[in-house]
């Protein structure tokens, strides 16, 4: 068996590595050969090590062509090689580095004839896939408007293909809203197979799949690259799924000098199909692996680390190890419970007042939280201040269509001359376009009553509309109610609007349909307090017009960064609000119904280390629901964490309402 093992004695280094690394980095980067697995802690330097490897290969003597630098981003890649040219002050431009993706499509446009393609081939982006998967859905009249949408399907057809299962197991777990049609599912997936095949196309998950179907049917190319590939490096390798870890095996086999760089401790996207076991079970499908880990952390506090380090070790599956911080000793996390989202609202904001006050600008404060939807108090009350500040976890709350959707449908009810709204939800009904909802409203605002009007409108909608159309006006008549009793209150509208088609609705056309349904579900918690449609409008309409966010492409202002904790990874600020820490929020509930504790856990710990001085975890003690008034319980991950590793701050508003919470506690 062929390997290439480096001798840093025989090599005249131009870099002094042992000067400009520390020694676990020193270790990994002068490593002669053979299987490596780096355990690369939060914070600890995994970028400059893989960096510091590559240029040392390529002073050791290896030619930057016969080396494989595998990402995640493009970004990634580019970066890293950047920093290699500078290392080492010549241009590495032979040397493969990119996306599985973007070296998938290079490898295949050599030899897609040898798998059946044709030379020149398309390469279908997301929304190129979802029109495809459209059209095929043409196929099936008859119960077309029962079926998931082009861009579910999308979302299945990768499931389904990354993580190499049956496209029943993906509806079963994922998606069993459509288990009574996983059949004709599947029709339209072959469908969609001999359509791409037909017309020359892949997909982005075709790139792996073939890719892979190259490297199996194919011996002659299988070795050329294993053999050429002297030394393969992959980041994030606790991200790869089943298909692409195969890949790397493959394409790994002749040389066998591969380097798998990542963290198991931050192993957070099962959804996209991430394989936690990859990188778990490394050792076991490379027996002769050097283990190495990286634990000196230069991002966090010692006392933020010892937080963390008390979180992670509750996991069972994982690599163990401690991180160390190098830096000074600082404050202890907070932990403050507060009476309700409300008030934990008002407390980040004015906390985050106080701290820019004292000289932490707007950009090193992050608030990080499970789902989109807890969000949304909180960008109201910074709206209120004043305070500018980006979301990054999707739009702003009452920017998002769903949300705009439901406020379309109250508006009607309140102001039945409204055009905008009315063509929003007609276009929402299956069969209806621009042209249908233009002429409903042509007839429709020449008569005094609008709302009355659209009951005599069903000689204008197309027979493929018919049924939907019917619901739709069942619905309006339900929310507009019986004038002689007392109006409907928001909160009722809102369940109305939800369970009566806009649930389907989103289930068909969203792969994201439970988060959209959690936004709802909080502004409905949000509406109990008000009684009047009228008054719940008007206050969401001046608070999503009252400014705050700062356009994002003013890049010299600062503002506070939102962010869900999933798109929070690989980043850092100076002072962190994690929020919501409640059971069944964070962990969510349905992440535990799937068994997912553990994963739940390292998403905790992932935002956790996001913080470099300060962090505050905020958890409301009273649930908003009027149908489930009680106590909320604190997070699993706040109730095992020994009592040294935080501090406990009470918050009092004054009230003898929030008097008697604090006394709980």
């Amino acid at each position: 068996m062929k390997k290439y093992y480096l001798h840093k004695e025989l090599t005249n280094f131009k870099i002094n590595y042992e000067k400009e690394l520390n020694p676990e980095q020193y270790a990994v980067v002068m490593h002669p050969a053979g299987p490596m697995l780096v355990l690369a802690g939060a914070g600890t330097g995994k970028t400059r090590t893989v960096t510091y490897r590559v240029a040392r290969l390529i002073e050791a003597g290896i030619k930057p062509e016969n080396i494989l630098l595998l990402t995640f981003t493009s970004k990634a890649a580019n970066e890293m090689m950047r920093r290699v040219d500078l290392l080492i002050n010549r241009n590495v431009k032979g040397l493969w580095g990119g996306t599985f993706h973007h070296i998938g499509n290079m490898i295949l446009r050599r030899h897609c004839l040898l798998i059946g393609y044709r030379e020149g081939y398309s390469i279908l982006d997301r929304g190129d896939s979802k029109d495809l998967f459209d059209i095929c859905l043409s196929e099936f009249k008859n119960i077309g408007s029962f079926l998931p949408k082009g861009s579910v399907l999308c979302e299945i057809y990768s499931l389904m293909k990354n993580k190499e299962v049956s496209p029943e197991e993906v509806i079963r777990l994922r998606f069993p809203h459509f288990n009574d049609f996983s059949e004709e599912i599947k029709k339209i997936l072959a469908i969609y197979d001999r359509k791409k095949h037909s017309l020359n196309l892949m997909d982005f998950d075709d790139l792996l799949a073939n890719w892979k179907k190259l490297l199996l049917t194919h011996e002659d190319i299988r070795g050329y690259y294993s053999s050429r590939f002297t030394h393969i490096l992959v980041d994030e390798y606790q991200d790869t799924n089943k298909i692409q870890a195969e890949i790397v095996d493959l394409i790994s086999s002749t040389n066998r000098n591969l380097m798998a760089v990542g963290d198991d401790a931050q192993s957070i996207y099962s959804f996209r199909g991430a394989n936690f076991e990859n990188i778990l079970k490394f050792p076991e499908r490379y027996p002769d692996v050097t283990i190495f880990n990286l634990t000196v952390n230069y991002r966090s506090t010692p006392e933020i680390l010892n937080l963390a380090n008390n979180s992670i070790i509750n996991n069972i599956k994982q690599f163990h190890k401690q991180l160390h911080s190098i830096k000074a000793s600082g404050a202890l996390p907070y932990l403050i419970p507060l009476k309700d989202v409300f008030q934990q609202s008002g407390f980040v904001a004015q906390k985050v007042v106080d701290i820019y006050s004292e000289g932490t600008p707007l950009s090193e404060i992050s608030v990080l939280y499970r789902s989109h939807y807890q969000s949304m108090e909180l960008q109201m009350e910074l709206q209120r201040r004043g305070i500018p500040f980006e979301v990054r976890s999707g739009l702003k709350f009452f920017e998002q269509a769903h949300i705009k959707d439901v406020l379309s449908f109250l508006r009607v009810v309140v102001n039945p001359y409204d055009e905008l709204s009315w063509k929003r939800i007609l276009k929402l009904i299956p069969g209806i376009g621009n042209v249908t909802a233009a002429k409903l409203w042509d007839a429709m605002h020449k008569s005094e009553s609008p709302l009355d009007a659209i009951f005599e409108m069903g000689r204008l909608v197309p027979r493929k509309a018919i049924d939907g159309f019917n619901l739709f006006l069942d619905l309006i008549k339900r929310l507009k109610g019986d004038h002689d009793h007392i109006p409907l209150q928001p909160s009722s509208a809102i369940e109305l609007i939800l369970r009566n088609g806009y649930e389907d609705y989103l289930y068909s056309y969203h792969p994201n349909a439970e988060e959209r349904i959690e936004d709802i579900e909080q502004m409905k918690r949000f509406a109990i307090k008000y009684i009047s449609l009228e008054n719940f409008i008007s206050e969401l309409s001046l608070q999503s017009a009252s400014g705050g966010e700062v356009e994002e492409a003013d890049e010299d202002n600062e503002r506070v960064i939102l962010s869900t904790a999933h798109q929070a990874k690989g980043l850092e600020w100076n002072t962190v609000f994690l929020i919501g820490l409640n059971e069944g929020r964070f962990p969510s509930s349905r992440s535990l119904n799937t068994e997912h504790e553990e994963e739940e856990r390292r998403l905790f710990y992932v935002a956790v280390t996001r913080a470099k001085e300060e962090l505050y975890l905020c958890y409301p003690v009273i649930s908003e629901d009027w149908h489930a008034l009680g106590f909320l319980r604190p997070s699993r991950f706040i109730r095992e964490l020994h009592g040294e590793v935080y501090e406990e701050i009470t918050v009092v508003d004054g009230s003898k309402e929030n008097e008697d919470i604090n006394e709980l506690y």
